[in-house]
C-alpha cells in the first residue's frame, strides 16, 4: 500500500507540473471570466432593454372629467402605496368627443398600451388580453372606486409589530443561500472534472499510459491522475477566489447580503469546501472509468455526455429535496451518493446538526474509492486484457523514474 501512494504521488506530482507550467493553464485561469463578464453585461443589457420595452400602459378613454379624477386618484394613492404599485397611465381621449373604440387604440404600437378603460367611473369596462385584464383589474376598480368617492375612501393604517425572524422566513432566507452553495459547488464540478478525462484518453492515445501500467499498478496512475486534476482545480478555485474578493471590495456596499445559514457562515463554507471536494472525486473517479472503455475523443464524447446529463438530473433532484427537509425523499438525495453533496449543503443550511456530515463524507470517500477500482478494473479488462494488478518492482520504479525525468 505504501508502495502504491508513493507512485501515486509520483504521478500527481509529474501532471500537476506538467500542467501549470503550460501555457494553456493561462487560458485556463481566465476561461470562466469571460462568459461571467458577458453574462453580467448581457443581463444588464437585457434587463434595461426589458424595463424600456415591456413597461405596461393603461389607456383611460373616458370622459374628461373621470379621466383627470382616474388621474388624480392614482396620484394620491401612489403616495401611500407606492408609485410602482400601479400602472403608468395615459389619457387618450374623451369618450364625449372620440369615436375610436378600445381596439383601435390597443392596435397602435406607438403607446405600448396593455388594456384600456371605457365606459364611466361607476361602470368601467376594461379591454385587452386575458391576462392583462387579470393583471390590472384589481387596480382599475380601486382606483374607480377611490375616483368615485371623491378622496374619501380612508385606507386603514397598519401599525407594524415587528420581529427578529419567524420560523416561516427564517427557512425560506435560508434556503436562498442553501440554493447558492448547491449551484457554485455544481458549477464548480462540472467546469472542472471533465479535464480528469481528457487527460487521460491524451496520454491513452500517445501511449504514455502504457509506459506507466508496465512501470506501477494502474491503481497508482488512476489515483495520481485524479488527485493532480484535484489540486490543480483547487488552484483554480484560489485564483478565481481572489479575484472575485477584489471585485467584491470595490462593489462595496453593493454586495448581496446572504442569511446566515444554520452552521454558521465559517463550518457552510467549510462544508461546501469539502463537498466539492467529494463530488470532484466521485465525478473525476468516474470519468477515468469512462476513459478506461472510450478509445478515442469520440467515443469519449458520446459516453460521457449520459453521464453529465445524469449529473445534471441529480443537482436538479437535489436542489427539489431540499424543500422536503426530513421526507423520504430528502433522505434518499442525502444517501445517493451522487446527489448527496448537493442535498448535504442543503441540510447544512437549514440544520445546524453537524454529526450527519461526518457519515455522509465518509460515504462519499468510500464511494469515490469503489468507482476508482471499478476504473482501474475496466482500463485493464479494456486495454491492457488483464484482470491481475502487479506491484512496484524496483526495476519498474527506475523506469518510471527514469521516463519522468526525460519528459521534463
Amino acid at each position: 500500500m505504501k508502495e502504491i501512494f508513493r507512485a501515486a504521488f509520483v504521478i500527481a506530482r509529474r501532471d500537476f507540473t506538467a500542467i501549470i507550467y503550460s501555457k494553456a493553464f493561462i487560458f485556463f485561469l481566465l476561461g470562466p471570466l469571460f462568459p461571467v463578464l458577458v453574462g453580467f453585461a448581457a443581463g444588464n443589457l437585457g434587463g434595461q432593454i426589458a424595463k424600456e420595452v415591456s413597461q405596461p400602459v393603461v389607456g383611460i378613454a373616458l370622459a374628461k372629467a373621470d379621466s383627470d379624477k382616474m388621474l388624480a386618484a392614482r396620484q394620491s394613492l401612489s403616495k401611500t402605496l407606492g408609485d410602482r404599485y400601479f400602472a403608468d397611465m395615459k389619457i387618450l381621449g374623451d369618450a364625449g368627443a372620440e369615436q375610436k373604440s378600445p381596439q383601435e387604440y390597443l392596435q397602435r404600437k406607438v403607446d405600448n398600451l396593455s388594456v384600456v378603460v371605457t365606459g364611466s367611473l361607476a361602470k368601467p369596462v376594461v379591454t385587452g388580453t386575458a391576462n392583462a385584464i387579470k393583471r390590472e383589474r384589481a387596480d382599475i376598480e380601486l382606483l374607480a372606486g377611490y375616483a368615485q368617492s371623491g378622496g374619501s375612501l380612508q385606507l386603514p393604517k397598519v401599525t407594524p409589530d415587528i420581529v427578529v425572524e419567524t420560523a416561516n422566513s427564517d427557512k425560506q432566507l435560508r434556503t436562498i443561500t442553501a440554493q447558492g452553495g448547491q449551484i457554485l459547488v455544481f458549477f464548480l464540478t462540472m467546469l472542472l472534472a471533465g479535464m480528469v478525462l481528457s487527460n487521460l484518453v491524451e496520454e491513452k492515445s500517445n501511449k504514455i499510459i502504457e509506459i506507466l501500467a508496465a512501470s506501477i499498478p494502474m491503481e497508482s496512475v488512476f489515483l495520481g491522475k485524479l488527485f493532480a486534476m484535484l489540486a490543480m482545480a483547487l488552484l483554480g478555485i484560489a485564483v478565481w477566489t481572489s479575484i472575485g474578493m477584489i471585485g467584491f471590495m470595490a462593489i462595496g456596499p453593493n454586495l448581496p447580503n446572504y442569511p446566515t445559514p444554520a452552521v454558521g457562515w465559517p463550518i457552510f463554507i467549510g462544508l461546501c469546501f469539502t463537498y466539492f471536494i467529494m463530488a470532484y472525486l466521485m465525478l473525476g473517479a468516474l470519468f477515468l472509468g469512462i476513459g478506461a472503455m472510450a478509445a478515442t475523443v469520440r467515443e469519449v464524447q458520446t459516453i460521457s455526455m449520459p453521464v453529465t446529463m445524469a449529473q445534471l438530473i441529480n443537482f436538479f433532484f437535489a436542489s427539489y429535496a431540499l424543500t422536503k427537509t426530513g421526507e423520504p425523499i430528502e433522505k434518499f438525495a442525502a444517501i445517493f451518493p451522487f446527489s448527496s453533496p448537493f442535498a448535504m449543503i442543503g441540510r447544512a443550511a437549514l440544520e445546524p446538526t453537524l454529526w450527519h456530515h461526518a457519515i455522509a463524507i465518509i460515504g462519499q470517500m468510500l464511494f469515490a474509492v469503489l468507482l476508482l477500482r471499478l476504473g482501474v478494473y475496466l482500463f485493464k479488462k479494456n486495454v491492457m486484457k488483464s484482470g491481475s494488478a502487479g506491484r512496484v518492482s524496483e526495476e519498474g520504479g527506475r523506469k518510471l523514474f527514469g521516463f519522468i525525468k526525460v519528459r521534463g
